[in-house]
C-alpha cells in the first residue's frame, strides 16, 4: 500500500499478543475476539531465548522457533484471515524459514489460502571470525571490553534487523510474516510504515512509531502490569493485552478492548516507556528516537494519546546479541538459623573453601547471604536466613563434584553468556 498527499489513510490497530516466550496462550484469541484489529504482532525473543532455542534446536527432533507460535496460530489463523488481518511475529528466533514452513502447512491443513513470508539475514554468526579479522573490536556495549575467545565458544549471534524487510513484505502482499531477531519496535514500525506509506527518511513518524511499538512490545506491561502503584490497576489478576491506533503522523493512542482487566493510563505508559531505554534517544536501526519530547494526555477511559517524539538519522552500527558457552553451574543453600547469623554465613564460607580446595578451582565462586530472618523472631521459619553459594567453571565435572560432600540438593545446569556488541552495518 502507499499513501498519497491526497489521501489520509485510516488508523492502523496494532495488537500484541506476546511480550516474551512462554506468554498467555490465550492472548491472540482474546484480542481477536475482544474486537476489531488489523494487525496482530507477537513479541517471542530476548537475549536469553535465543539460548533457549538453541539448546532446543540442538536436541535430537528439536527446533529453534517459538512452538507456542504455532499453538497459537492453529486456534486463530482462520480467523485472521476472514477478517483481513495481518500477524507479524519475529517467533522465527533462529529459524525463521522452520516456523514459516509449518505455518504454511497448517494453513494448507486448515483449507485456508495465505502468504506466509519468513525474513532472515540476522544470523551472523559464520561472520564473527571474518569481522574480528578485519579489525572489528565487537566491544560489549555495558563493559566496552572486546570480545574474545576467553569468554567462551559463541553459539549464537544475532543482529537486531529493523522494520523495511518486514514492510516490503506487507507491501508484496504476506498475511504473515515471520522473522528471527528483529527490534521489538520494529514489529510495529514495519506495518505502520507499509500502511501509511512512510519513506526512510520520516524520521519523526518513524520516531513515533518506535516509541509505540517500545509501549506495546511487552505485552501487558503497557495495561498495568509494569506500573509500580499496582493497587490502582482493576483486574490486575488477568490483564488485557495492548493495542495501538497508530496514526499517519507517528501519534497513537494506546488502549486495550474494553471489559478487559488493566488501566491504560498516563502513568502505566510513562513506566512503559522508561523501561529499558538506556538515554532518552533510543537507537534503533531505522530511526533514533527522542524520547524526551514526547507527550502523553489522557483523552478517554484506557485512551492515552502518544505524540512529539522526534527522530534523527539512525546509527551506522548495529546491536548484535551473542550468545557464549558460560559453562556449567551448581548451586547449593544453606539454612542458618537463629543468632550471630553473618558470623555463622562467615563461619560456613570459611568451611566450605577449604572443603572444596580453594575458591580459585573454579571459574566463578559466588554467594549471598539472604537477610530474611527477625530478631526475636516467634518460629523457627521466621529466624531463618539463606547463605546461597554458586560455583561456574567449563569443567562440568568440577561443577558437579563441587558440594558433593554437602547434605543438599544438587541443581547442575548449562548456563549462557550474553554479550552485546555493535558491529559494522
Amino acid at each position: 500500500m502507499t499513501a498519497s498527499s491526497e489521501q489520509k489513510r485510516e488508523p492502523l490497530r496494532i495488537a500484541n499478543c506476546s511480550g516474551f516466550y512462554g506468554d498467555r496462550l490465550s492472548a491472540p484469541m482474546e484480542l481477536l475476539n475482544g474486537g476489531s484489529i488489523d494487525v496482530l504482532t507477537g513479541d517471542y525473543l530476548a537475549e536469553l531465548t535465543m539460548f533457549l532455542l538453541h539448546k532446543s534446536r540442538k536436541r535430537e527432533g528439536g527446533v529453534g522457533y517459538a512452538t507456542t507460535f504455532l499453538t497459537q496460530m492453529e486456534e486463530i489463523l482462520g480467523t485472521c484471515v476472514d477478517r483481513g488481518v495481518k500477524v507479524v511475529t519475529n517467533a522465527g528466533g533462529l529459524d525463521p524459514r522452520g516456523l514459516a514452513e509449518r505455518i504454511s502447512q497448517l494453513s494448507s491443513r486448515l483449507g485456508l489460502d495465505i502468504d506466509v513470508t519468513y525474513i532472515e539475514g540476522d544470523d551472523i554468526l559464520d561472520q564473527l571470525a571474518n569481522l574480528q579479522s578485519r579489525g572489528e573490536p565487537m566491544l560489549n556495549l555495558d563493559t566496552g571490553i572486546a570480545l574474545s575467545p576467553s569468554d567462551g565458544l559463541p553459539l549464537t549471534a544475532n543482529a537486531y534487523l529493523g522494520a523495511w524487510t518486514i514492510t516490503e513484505a506487507l507491501a508484496g502482499g504476506a498475511d504473515v510474516v515471520v522473522t528471527g531477531r528483529v527490534t521489538d519496535a520494529s514489529l510495529v514500525v514495519g506495518p505502520a510504515a507499509w500502511h501509511f506509506g512512510w519513506g526512510r527518511c520520516a524520521w519523526d513518524q518513524l520516531a513515533g512509531a518506535v516509541a509505540v511499538g517500545h509501549v506495546i512490545e511487552c505485552g501487558t506491561q503497557a495495561t498495568g502490569g509494569n506500573y509500580p502503584f499496582f493497587w490502582e490497576v482493576p483486574g490486575i489478576e488477568h490483564l488485557g493485552f495492548p493495542i495501538a491506533e497508530v496514526h499517519e503522523d507517528g501519534s497513537a493512542v494506546i488502549t486495550k478492548h474494553p471489559g478487559t482487566g488493566g488501566l491504560v493510563s498516563a502513568g502505566t505508559i510513562t513506566a512503559q516507556l522508561l523501561y529499558e531505554i538506556a538515554s532518552p534517544r533510543y537507537a534503533n536501526p531505522d530511526v533514533v528516537a527522542d524520547f524526551s519530547t514526547i507527550q502523553l494526555e489522557q483523552v478517554g477511559q484506557d485512551r492515552v494519546l502518544i505524540r512529539g517524539a522526534t527522530g534523527y538519522p539512525p546509527p551506522e552500527r548495529l546491536k548484535v546479541a551473542v550468545v557464549l558457552d558460560g559453562g556449567w553451574r551448581n548451586a547449593m543453600t544453606f539454612v542458618l538459623t537463629g543468632l550471630d547469623v553473618s558470623a555463622k554465613a562467615d563461619a560456613v564460607m570459611r568451611s566450605l573453601e577449604l572443603s572444596l580446595g580453594g575458591k580459585e578451582r573454579f571459574g566463578r565462586f559466588e554467594h549471598r547471604l539472604l537477610r530474611t530472618d527477625r530478631r526475636d523472631a516467634l518460629t523457627n521459619e521466621a529466624a531463618t536466613a539463606e547463605l546461597r553459594v554458586t560455583v561456574t567453571d567449563t569443567d562440568p565435572v568440577v561443577v558437579g563434584r563441587a558440594f558433593s560432600r554437602c547434605a543438599t540438593e544438587l541443581t547442575l545446569s548449562s548456563v549462557p553468556g550474553i554479550f552485546l556488541t555493535t558491529p559494522p552495518r
